[in-house]
């Protein structure tokens, strides 16, 4: 990561810029206390060698992770890739990308189907990279267009169409006319048997191959494309993968028969081509089908960018503009439930800020003239005008940017079936050729040779190995979705069987990141004063004892129509005030708020009283003193209330060996209560976003690290990590960054996550499991030349059915 303040020090951790507030600890500046904290617990691991030699190390990992040298000139542009479906895949976009005229460095990823290529606009655009990539046989376009994406999504299905159609004209000639003459009288007469065989034989029967052979042509070139051009990448980064040996199986199928009908052979297997084509792709298009519907659940995740600002004119007048077109020193007005632009200082007015999705914490903070504020923050409560900062950007945007080099720069890990490919694809191609060669050295004449060298390659059950792994994944995405989950990686399920450690974050994860009243102290007509008093309020605090305010109080309320007219009757005066609000109930004077705003007021606040605030203070809550007519009476205590399932899950997750983190950006006496839980590990507090995923960066040194998090704060950290579950109830940008989303809110959901894997994980192996064992006794048969490329394609066809059959069952028993 670089520094983007030159002439500031960056924090040790994490690069932010260290201003007057840093921390320093042995002549290592920090940004905030967290970053501090960290570093020290998991900055210095290897404490067996120099600790500047571990330092120097680390700096080099880390600027090999996360640095890259971009001249000034160029800029980064994401592009979504449609057909980039493997780790040879991200290996061939990267190496002629950056072969292109212009382009410094390009990083691609097929688990989120992006690349990232940093150019020079005036070199080679956007468009050109697109058609560069697009010429590779892919679809590339922006991220952001829609019509592309459905445009990908209509040639996907149309592939899948044509193929079942085509192939279903290829197989009625074959079942009505070709099987019963290579199954003799199993379905004519014998009579008609040797008609129809004389009649295949003659030259009469050219025009009917031609068409079969055009059909099964069409088959193999549209439908197979996606196919044949994983074989060819696979081929050109000498990576070997199931789509080279499905395509040499159906290729090799497709030449056979086409020569046969040249030289008028005995036999065509055109019918092995379709088949192998068409299943895999079916079988294929199911998992991306199920995988897109899951995605679709996600349609209620809001943006929270902001594209317009409302800036002031110097005779004081408002305009709205594009944010882009914001400079540095311009003034920008923002209201009562408006988000920041971007970042800045208040120049004018005083309001509650809002800025959990910046820095996780759920209290919004006072704003006055002078005060530093983020982009992205949100004004709860007042209005604020801010001049725009130096660098007129948001730390949104910059969390949002982080978000996607992590995901581009991170590499998709390959699918066990493909990790298994690297060896059984070699093994069979050379095992082809051998017995070939072997069979023509024994006197065997060329056709029957081939003809053997081809059953062994049609044996070999390339369906089978190339559906095991998307069919068994594509069952625990559907099984998952009927549970309200979304997983949007399919290498969830491999990566997740060893994980060493999960971190949570605290705000709206192990909480609900809404503000409740968790206990109050005080009688009910002075509660329900104070309810009346707060309902005049914007401020999340004052709205969340407003919300818990009794239906009646002391019967002086009557449950009529007519109510609210009268509650608002009763207040006859208000005030808002930065840490506080005043005003007249019932004839009353109250106070709600601080107890500095008691003392400014001149009004008295008993020691009992102070010290009940005192202790709420010391669990991370807002207690709120409430007075009347001169005194402060009682107290009210509102927090971020804990979620109901929160003890359980994290216990759960412990009970299988693994560490258990709490990672938050509120601070240390916020976060104080999950110290004493037995299942938690470390708790790290106080933590910006970037130190957050250079946390992960750190813990991922100690093994398999999963992050769980709701915010936009949390996403780069959900980006970063080994893997990333994400709370339904969160923003899209969390939702973007992570590989798991729980659609239903329900923190007890990542356990079912776990389960879920682990099931899927054992179905991917069993899976392949059997196709491994069929292949053991099924290639044994071929190269004794004791099977005929038929007969192998229906034991290939059984062993897919049985592939199919064993996903298609539930995972997990409810």
């Amino acid at each position: 990561m670089t520094n983007d303040h030159p002439n500031e020090t960056g924090c040790t951790l994490c690069d932010l810029p260290v201003e007057g507030s840093g921390v320093t600890d042995d002549g290592n500046d920090f940004c905030c206390v967290g970053c501090r904290d960290v570093y020290q617990t998991l900055g210095d691991l290897e404490v067996d060698v120099d600790a500047d030699d571990v330092r120097r190390a680390r700096a080099t990992a880390e600027d090999q992770r996360h640095t890259r040298e971009v001249p000034a000139d160029h800029e980064a542009t994401f592009l979504e890739v449609d057909g980039m479906h493997c780790a040879t895949c991200e290996a061939f976009i990267e190496s002629v990308s950056r072969d292109t005229d212009g382009v410094s460095d390009a990083s691609a990823s097929y688990v989120t189907d992006t690349v990232r290529i940093d150019h020079d606009p005036e070199t080679v655009s956007q468009e050109a990279l697109q058609d560069a990539i697009s010429g590779l046989g892919y679809s590339a376009y922006d991220r952001e267009d829609a019509f592309s994406r459905r445009k990908a999504d209509n040639w996907a299905m149309g592939r899948v169409v044509v193929g079942a159609l085509m192939g279903m004209m290829v197989m009625l000639q074959y079942i009505v006319l070709i099987y019963p003459i290579y199954f003799g009288g199993l379905f004519y007469d014998d009579r008609t048997t040797e008609f129809l065989e004389a009649t295949l034989a003659s030259s009469l029967a050219t025009p009917f191959y031609l068409v079969i052979a055009a059909l099964t042509t069409i088959v193999l070139a549209v439908t197979g494309k996606p196919i044949l051009q994983g074989a060819y990448v696979s081929a050109r980064t000498r990576s070997p993968n199931m789509d080279l040996l499905v395509a040499i199986a159906a290729v090799s199928a497709y030449l056979y028969s086409t020569l046969s009908v040249i030289v008028s052979g005995p036999h065509i297997y055109y019918d092995v081509t379709v088949a192998i084509i068409v299943i895999v792709s079916v079988g294929n298009y199911y998992e991306t089908t199920i995988k897109q519907q899951a995605t679709e659940r996600l349609s209620d995740l809001t943006s929270i960018q902001v594209d317009e600002a409302r800036q002031v004119r110097d005779d004081g007048s408002h305009d709205d503009v594009a944010v882009a077109d914001l400079e540095a020193d311009d003034r920008v007005l923002v209201r009562a439930g408006e988000r920041i632009p971007v970042d800045g200082d208040v120049v004018d007015g005083e309001a509650a800020v809002d800025e959990a999705v910046i820095t996780g914490e759920s209290l919004p903070v006072g704003k006055t003239p002078g005060d530093a504020v983020v982009g992205g923050s949100m004004v709860a409560d007042g209005a604020v005008t801010v001049r725009v900062g130096e660098n007129a950007t948001s730390s949104l945007d910059r969390i949002t940017e982080l978000v996607w080099d992590l995901q581009s720069g991170t590499h998709g890990i390959q699918k066990l079936a493909d990790k298994l490919a690297t060896i059984f694809v070699p093994l069979v191609l050379v095992l082809s050729i051998v017995v070939t060669t072997l069979y023509l050295a024994v006197g065997y004449g060329v056709a029957a040779a081939l003809l053997i060298g081809l059953t062994v390659l049609i044996v070999s059950c390339p369906c089978a190995l190339g559906l095991a792994t998307p069919l068994a994944v594509a069952a625990g995405v559907r099984d998952a979705l009927e549970r309200s989950i979304v997983v949007f990686d399919d290498s969830v399920f491999e990566r997740i069987r060893t994980a060493d450690t999960v971190v949570f974050d605290k705000t709206g994860t192990l909480t609900t990141g809404e503000m409740t009243v968790v206990e109050t102290d005080c009688e009910d007509d002075l509660k329900a004063q104070a309810a009346l008093l707060e309902a005049q309020s914007a401020h999340p605090v004052g709205q969340a004892i407003a919300a818990d305010r009794p239906v009646t109080d002391g019967g002086s309320l009557e449950e009529t129509a007519t109510e609210s007219a009268t509650e608002n009757d009763r207040v006859t005066a208000f005030e808002s005030h930065r840490n506080g609000v005043s005003g007249v109930v019932d004839g009353e004077e109250l106070i709600v708020g601080h107890p500095d705003l008691f003392t400014d007021r001149g009004w008295t606040v008993p020691d009992e009283i102070a010290t009940r605030i005192d202790d709420g203070r010391q669990t991370g809550q807002v207690p709120v003193a409430v007075g009347r007519n001169g005194t402060a009476e009682g107290v009210i205590v509102v927090g971020d209330e804990l979620r109901g399932e929160w003890a359980e899950t994290l216990t759960a997750i412990s009970e299988t060996d693994t560490d258990v983190v709490i990672l938050t950006g509120d601070d240390a006496k916020a976060a104080s209560r999950f110290r004493e839980h037995p299942s938690v590990d470390q708790v790290f507090a106080g933590v910006p976003p970037e130190g957050k995923a250079e946390t992960v960066e750190r813990l991922k040194e100690r093994g398999q690290t999963v992050m769980i998090g709701d915010g936009t704060n949390d996403a780069p950290a959900l980006a970063a990590a080994d893997l990333g579950i994400a709370l339904g109830g969160g923003t899209a940008m969390a939702a973007d960054a992570a590989d798991v989303a729980l659609v239903d809110d329900n923190l007890g959901s990542v356990d079912t996550v776990f389960e879920l894997a682990r099931a899927t994980d054992r179905r991917v192996k069993g899976n392949i499991g059997w196709a491994f064992c069929y292949n053991a006794i099924a290639i044994p048969l071929a190269v004794t030349g004791l099977l005929n490329p038929l007969f192998a394609a229906l034991a290939m066809g059984a062993s897919s059915l049985l592939v199919v059959t064993n996903s298609s069952r539930p995972l997990l028993d409810d």
